[in-house]
């Protein structure tokens, strides 16, 4: 997380097989880490292989990058790391809460987004202040599949502060080859449009009902 934190690192996945161990990283910023860190890769994986004993026959480490299958702006993680860069470049925490939701929702067009940061904002005093805009669901399994959450800590000269980003992409996410939708989304369809061509039938099934009872 500290190595690729500039390039947005968003997670991990491992894939185990008889005589392999896959790492797949996911990041942001895929194709710039690919061109100018591929040192830092494998730097990576010698620490990796080094820590847990790691051979290139037996038990043969395999470190991969992932890109992520949505946009950068959509990603917690990614936007957790621009908050924390702003804060140590000196500017005011409501204005780099304020940018980062706005990258959130206007250029990721998310459904919600909530930026939190605790700790010796102002004074020797701690405190926490919360920052959301849009909606966000926040019980049961539907929390765990539509939110994103990202927290960092960093390092100022008054003391550490706690940053948290939760970012709701949407109510119809896209995991895999899966689709997942929000359990109480309603959606209501278009009416469809008249065929002038199709004439009413209640006058003729009159006339039919008027003969019968005539005969």
């Amino acid at each position: 997380m500290k190595t690729l934190g500039l390039e947005g690192y968003a997670g991990l996945d491992v894939r185990l097989t008889k005589t392999t161990t896959e790492l797949r990283i996911k990041c942001a910023n895929t194709r710039d880490t690919v061109a100018s860190q591929s040192v830092k890769i494998k730097e990576i994986k010698s620490l990796i292989e080094k820590r847990y004993n790691f051979d290139d026959e037996d038990n043969k480490l395999e470190v991969t990058l992932k890109p992520l299958p949505y946009e950068r702006s959509l990603s917690a993680s990614a936007n957790v790391e621009t908050l924390k860069l702003k804060l140590l470049q000196g500017v005011p925490v409501r204005t780099a809460a304020n940018n980062i939701m706005n990258t959130v929702m206007r250029r990721g067009q998310a459904t919600g987004c909530e930026v939190m940061i605790s700790g010796k904002i102002r004074g020797q005093r701690a405190k926490a202040q919360k920052y959301t805009a849009g909606y966000q669901i926040s019980t049961g399994q539907p929390k765990n599949d539509f939110i994103d959450i990202a927290i960092r800590h960093v390092q100022l000269r008054q003391g550490i502060l706690g940053l948290k980003v939760k970012v709701m992409q949407g109510t119809e996410i896209q995991v895999g080859n899966r689709k997942l939708v929000m359990p109480d989304q309603v959606k209501i369809l278009e009416p469809k449009d008249e065929d002038p061509n199709i004439q009413p039938q209640c006058h003729e099934m009159r006339q039919q009902h008027h003969d019968q009872d005539q005969a």
